[in-house]
């Protein structure tokens, strides 16, 4: 799908590959292409759909600012995926997967509010508060040393998967080998980070009067030292958030050992897609923000997830300058938490789970109508089709690898 341009009325114009974009995340875009700090136009992956301020799925390149509220609150939230060389076979009895779901249940926490029971060794730690001594607002605390190597909730996942090698056309060629596939960021840490210097732009921008379509997209000045800040304690949570990764994945494969001790791991692709970074386009360094979104320049080695009950891409930039040589980062939903839990069925759900080892729906934790419901949120109705998806974006991406989820564990 080649994008929709949309410009009129606006100070740059949006760029667009959402096929089916909700209208709250249109009104975010069109609040985005009238910020006096961008520069170019917006970008809407496939995936795009409402989330805070900036729509989840969106990319926008700004001149000497940053917007905390454009990268979001779990900053470094990204993919690693192992590829081994296994055939898939040796996983085919679903109870030889569902006891290799146990025993990650047993060794990575798993789930909001759940952490190691002692602090965490990382020599990160000490290097940033080392480097930053005159500061004590964000050090890492206590919390930040449990959760490191910790899973959380929403949609982190940890899954085994078999994978469809594709050719050139997006066909299938070749054998199914096993994958292992984590997705998880930097958990409190990214979210105090990120409401620190929010407050801190919104009442910088309140103060000089700043004309903001929406308050919650106000910006610091790169130049300045809240700016230099906000990209020191950005920089760290990225770290940290592929160190919980690593983690995670190292007692992943060490578990698969267990299990087939002549295994080898082959390959290891690890991104972020949330973040920001200085990148050159259209002849200027700008700040890039990939708020649930794939850095995808060119021949760069990307990961598109599905939905816990469908598939995932291994995928290939092709370095497209229209979305600032981006991707989406995953499905994206259609539809919210709440409605998901009040609309979607039980057994239209298990359905869809149907030959994946995964755990029962539990309570909805939060508020509001769903409170006394089944939390169906993450079930794979509640999310676009990954297959229209990766259709939309053939002009950002080439499909390499398709992985299948034999085992989905969620938080």
């Amino acid at each position: 799908m080649k994008w929709q341009q949309f410009e009129e009325g606006f100070r740059i114009p949006i760029k667009s590959w959402c096929a089916d974009c909700e209208e709250g995340a249109i009104k975010q875009a069109q609040n985005l292409a009238k910020h006096p700090a961008l520069f170019g136009h917006v970008a809407l992956m496939p995936d795009a759909h409402q989330g805070y301020g900036m729509p989840i799925g969106g990319v926008i390149a700004a001149e000497d600012a940053v917007i905390p509220a454009a990268v979001g609150v779990d900053i470094g939230c990204g993919m690693i995926a192992v590829e081994t060389d296994i055939p898939a076979e040796r996983f085919a009895e679903m109870s030889l997967r569902r006891a290799f779901q146990e025993k990650l249940k047993e060794r990575i926490p798993v789930g909001d509010g759940v952490s190691h029971r002692e602090t965490q060794a990382w020599e990160g730690f000490e290097e940033y508060t080392a480097n930053n001594a005159m500061r004590s607002d964000l050090w890492p605390s206590k919390l930040d040393r449990k959760n490191l190597g910790t899973l959380g909730g929403g949609n982190h996942f940890i899954e085994l998967q078999k994978s469809t090698a594709l050719n050139g056309e997006g066909e299938p060629e070749g054998g199914s080998k096993i994958w292992l596939m984590i997705h998880s960021g930097s958990r409190n840490l990214g979210k105090r980070i990120e409401e620190h210097y929010h407050r801190i732009a919104k009442r910088l921008c309140t103060r000089f009067h700043v004309p903001l379509a929406d308050p919650d997209l106000a910006f610091l000045p790169i130049e300045e030292a809240d700016g230099h800040r906000y990209f020191t304690d950005m920089l760290f949570a990225l770290r940290y958030a592929k160190e919980n990764r690593r983690r995670m994945m190292e007692t992943m494969k060490a578990t698969l050992a267990e299990f087939i001790p002549e295994v080898n791991f082959l390959r290891t692709i690890d991104i972020h897609h949330n973040y920001a970074a200085f990148e050159e386009h259209f002849g200027r360094k700008v700040c890039v923000h990939r708020k649930g979104a794939t850095s995808a320049k060119l021949d760069e080695i990307g990961i598109i997830p599905g939905s816990m009950g469908t598939a995932s891409y291994i995928v290939r930039g092709l370095g497209n300058i229209h979305s600032f040589m981006s991707c989406s980062h995953g499905a994206g939903r259609k539809m919210s938490r709440i409605a998901a839990s009040l609309n979607l069925t039980v057994d239209e759900c298990d359905r869809a789970m149907e030959g994946i080892v995964c755990e029962r729906w539990q309570r909805y934790k939060g508020y509001g109508k769903a409170k006394n419901h089944l939390d169906l949120s993450e079930a794979p109705q509640a999310y676009k089709d990954i297959e229209d998806v990766i259709t939309s974006e053939r002009d950002l991406i080439e499909p390499l690898v398709r992985l299948v989820p034999l085992a989905s564990l969620k938080g």
